[in-house]
């Protein structure tokens, strides 16, 4: 049966921080070809305003260098790749969410690296020479930039130090944490930063004791970071790993938990908390990734997590991304909202969808929002379901009334789920090409955009009445506008009976 809803005319502002970030793989694949036509891709339709990823100090990008000049040591910084790098996100009209890590050769005191990257993870041989390290990097960005420009850009120091990417203990993350913010404040005291940037493991013993540590010893830190996932722990079959996925209400939940943490600390409750990485699965060949499935799930976590989060930075944008491999085919469940040739996946048309909700919240439940902006309504409406679980899953039906706006209106629809925009299904019906001709490749784009209708509707008795279903893993926008109708001025205009219009 129908939910029957009552759409209110006013609600309160809705808390939408969708596109404030997005995540990235290391910073050098930045100067690769596809990886700038995949950010081109995203920023034409969902506009990020930031992007953070890891490996900024990395010797890919090439920036931390010592030689010997005259028998002694000497320490020199190279920032042509940097440039390169920065140059690319500002033409295309995003900025870097810096991450601080990892660790140059030079500057190592161990082996332990991280991913088929080798990103060294260990503590800095010198605390003096990483925090000018950040010093020379950040007055070169300002000279380069401008001064007011880079204050803007949010500074974040490591990456998961309670896991495997950081060698040291937690007390040594907490030096590395007091040298780094201290050198962004000398460089200037208007420049954010923060962390810890944890993920899953300890998470309120780590909170709670970088909190204190910051507190008992007046450190700099102007926001909270942690990471979110919504798995278990993976099971590989092949190339593949699998994994228990919970509820998406999982996240939201970690970050209420989170929230209720930072107001048990004054000087703290009230920063914003950035979420710099969240995903369901995190591991890079999880097909979960690449299915109308995750577009349904991620969508019912847009949908309430800025209640919460200032942002949520989906790991990550492109399927250019080398944590495991090289990866060896089209879909092979990467992270990226965009696969492989520029093909949109089915969880890019959720950011999309979200991007262009409207401001203000009328309604909102487990499956479904109602926006409203500039005389619009936004609607968006998802069913997620895991299918290994129980192949059957009902079917999500509403029947809204909106206050109508005029006496008649367009609506237009856009469908993503079964047939639509669901390039995974096509690239199969393809027999699975581990690349793609010139032919394949067109008809997978054109595959990955959503199917979009359109209709009238009329004022009946003050609103309009939209009916919705939504089968299992679909996710539906819908575009709710006021229409003037000027039908009557075009003098002997017979299409519409000649041709059917409606």
């Amino acid at each position: 049966m129908a939910k029957e809803v009552q759409v209110p005319p006013t609600g309160k502002p809705f808390k939408n921080n969708a596109t404030y970030c997005v995540g990235t793989g290391r910073l050098g694949l930045a100067l690769q070809k596809e990886y700038v036509d995949h950010l081109k891709v995203v920023q034409q339709s969902i506009h990020f305003k930031y992007i953070r990823g890891h490996g900024l100090f990395c010797d890919d990008v090439g920036i931390y260098r010592e030689a010997e000049v005259d028998g002694k040591p000497h320490t020199y910084y190279n920032f042509t790749y940097l440039d390169r790098i920065i140059d690319s996100y500002l033409e295309n009209d995003i900025r870097p969410f810096i991450e601080l890590g990892f660790m140059p050769e030079k500057l190592k005191t161990g082996e332990q690296t991280i991913f088929y990257w080798k990103g060294n993870v260990t503590p800095p041989s010198s605390y003096e020479k990483w925090a000018e390290l950040i010093e020379c990097t950040l007055t070169h960005l300002i000279d380069r930039y401008g001064r007011e420009e880079v204050i803007t850009w949010p500074i974040e120091v490591w990456n998961e130090p309670n896991i495997a990417f950081w060698a040291g203990t937690m007390e040594e993350y907490f030096k590395l944490y007091e040298y780094s913010s201290k050198a962004v404040k000398k460089v200037d005291s208007r420049i954010k930063v923060g962390g810890p940037a944890i993920c899953g493991v300890e998470t309120e013993k780590w909170l709670r004791s970088f909190f204190e540590h910051c507190i008992n010893n007046n450190l700099p830190l102007d926001f909270v970071t942690r990471h979110c996932y919504t798995v278990g722990r993976p099971v590989r079959r092949g190339h593949f790993m699998y994994h228990e996925i919970y509820d998406p209400s999982y996240m939201i939940e970690e970050l209420k938990e989170t929230r209720k943490i930072m107001a048990e600390y004054p000087q703290i409750a009230n920063m914003p908390l950035h979420i710099t990485e969240f995903n369901s699965s995190y591991v890079p060949v999880c097909p979960a990734h690449d299915t109308t499935f995750h577009a349904a799930y991620i969508a019912r976590i847009l949908s309430e997590a800025g209640e919460y989060a200032d942002s949520y930075s989906y790991w990550t944008f492109s399927d250019v991304f080398e944590e495991f491999d090289v990866p060896g085919s089209v879909f092979h469940g990467g992270f990226g909202l965009v696969a492989f040739n520029s093909i949109k996946k089915p969880v890019f048309h959720a950011f999309e969808f979200f991007a262009k909700a409207g401001r203000e919240l009328l309604y909102r439940d487990e499956n479904l929002i109602v926006t409203k902006d500039d005389r619009k309504y936004v609607i968006i409406g998802w069913n997620w379901h895991d299918t290994r679980v129980n192949k059957r899953a009902a079917e999500k039906s509403y029947v809204l009334s909106l206050p109508a706006m005029g006496q008649q209106a367009i609506m237009i629809k856009n469908q993503v789920g079964g047939e639509h925009a669901n390039p995974l299904q096509t690239w199969s019906n393809l027999g699975k090409p581990r690349s793609l001709n010139a032919q394949q490749r067109k008809i997978l784009q054109k595959s990955a955009e959503p199917l979009q209708t359109d209709s009238k509707l009329f004022e009946q008795d003050g609103y309009y009445k939209v009916e919705l279903a939504i089968p299992c893993n679909h996710l539906f926008m819908l575009e709710i506008m006021p229409v003037n109708d000027l039908t009557h001025t075009y003098d002997g205009f017979d299409a519409d009976e000649f041709f059917g219009l409606k």
